[in-house]
């Protein structure tokens, strides 16, 4: 699976932007706010149809405008594909040009796996972050999981808002049966479709963390639900039906699932270190990307967002060297040298994004830079000092992104200029002495 071309209007603090982009390994770099890990976002919202940095479409939309669109076409091993999103009053999905109407048409065509500076949290923080790892990956291999899991949802909220009637109204409770019965409908099926994943994760993710730790850790995961049967769901309902009056929600149900993740038979949530978490997290994103290759019989897309900042040097190459086939999309602060690999590398600057290549084979950036500085050259000193200083502005803000090599190969590119400069000079002077 390949995501080959990426437009952008209007979002974020883009303009406009159309990309071709590597079938390898794409790496976005810049400084701090400058729209890389808007890349990653526009590619996420067109596989699972929402943003994970807000809830909220309109604030990706570009300060100012009243509209977003994104266009992503990408390749699959039996067809090719195009996904448009636009938002203007309200989000519109078109596949292949098609206006879909149910967003779980969306989910499976672009299949993706992210890792997020906010990804150890699924660890650190509480259940809700883990079912929300499971839910992404399952709801694109499973288009019934979303359907269950909305419906669930809405249940639970009924149900709820039942229980505060009977706090206040003091309704009857006998109408509880009718939710209890719709919560283990739903509840079930979204149970089996965790437990089939977590086996699916518990078989790939130990050889995984094997290889990254050097076989120093074992690890484990144990699934934690409250289902088991319907007899024994009801059962635990009814037990803590005064419990549930009392606080106006549900206490038990799928709501509640997690997963314990033990290193060396030690909860790495209690016992485990900053970087044991992370390896950990780590190992779960492979486990999650091997499943999914297994699902779909190929690799999915991997976006990987200020990652590569937590990896020194040769990590950072052994990881690239080994993800095989996948197409990687990386945003750093740093330019990632990265040798005898396919790649693309793109520096970000301020919602402009340029391919970086060597000066001498004129990309973007330095005809960009060439073609200003000869500008500047040419007009008169007598114009404005403000003027002058505008432009060279301009030029040092790109050049200031540039690694210590590219700015030496500038430096003699410089100095040819002003050697050509001077020599062009002292022609235009003999030839006026001659004429003289």
């Amino acid at each position: 699976m390949l995501i080959t071309n990426l437009k952008i209007e209007n979002f974020r603090n883009y303009n406009k932007l159309n990309l071709n982009l590597n079938n390898k390994i794409n790496i976005f770099y810049g400084n701090n706010a400058q729209g890389k890990t808007n890349i990653i976002e526009s590619i996420f919202l067109c596989s699972i149809g929402k943003s994970f940095r807000t809830s909220k479409d309109k604030e990706l939309v570009k300060f100012d405008k009243d509209f977003f669109r994104i266009e992503v076409q990408y390749k699959k091993s039996d067809r090719d594909g195009k996904i448009k999103i636009e938002y203007s009053d309200k989000k519109h999905i078109f596949i292949n040009g098609i206006k879909v109407k149910k967003f779980s048409e969306l989910l499976g065509k672009i299949n993706i796996v992210i890792f997020t500076p906010d990804d150890i949290n699924i660890l650190k923080n509480g259940p809700k972050m883990r079912r929300r790892f499971l839910d992404i990956m399952i709801s694109q291999l499973r288009p019934n999981y979303i359907y269950c899991l909305n419906m669930y949802t809405k249940t639970l909220e009924q149900r709820n808002a039942y229980l505060k009637q009977i706090k206040l109204e003091h309704k009857s409770e006998d109408l509880l049966e009718l939710w209890n019965q719709k919560l283990y409908e739903y509840g079930e099926k979204i149970y089996k479709y965790r437990l089939e994943f977590i086996e699916k994760i518990k078989e790939k993710i130990n050889d995984i963390h094997k290889k990254i730790t050097n076989g120093n850790e074992e690890i484990k995961i144990e699934y934690i639900s409250d289902f088991s049967s319907e007899e024994n769901f009801c059962m635990q309902l009814k037990q803590n039906q005064k419990i549930d009056i009392i606080r106006g929600a549900t206490s038990k149900g799928i709501h509640k699932d997690d997963f314990i993740v033990y290193l060396n038979g030690k909860n790495v949530n209690t016992y485990g270190s900053q970087g044991q978490n992370r390896t950990v997290v780590l190992s779960l994103k492979m486990s999650e990307l091997q499943v999914i290759k297994d699902e779909i019989g190929e690799n999915p897309i991997l976006l990987l967002d200020d990652f590569m900042s937590e990896l020194d040097k040769e990590r950072r190459k052994n990881f690239l060297e080994n993800i095989g086939d996948t197409q990687v999309f990386v945003t750093c602060t740093d330019k990632i040298d990265i040798e005898n690999l396919n790649s693309n590398i793109y520096n970000v600057i301020d919602g402009e994004v340029f391919l970086r290549k060597d000066w001498k084979s004129n990309g973007k950036i330095w005809t960009w830079i060439q073609s200003r500085a000869n500008t500047s050259l040419r007009r008169p000193w007598s114009r404005k000092k403000k003027t002058r200083y505008v432009y060279w502005k301009c030029i040092y803000k790109r050049i200031t992104s540039l690694s210590i090599r590219d700015c030496r190969q500038l430096c003699w590119w410089g100095f040819g200029r002003l050697l050509y400069t001077y020599r062009s000079y002292n022609r235009t002077r003999k030839h006026n002495n001659c004429i003289r």
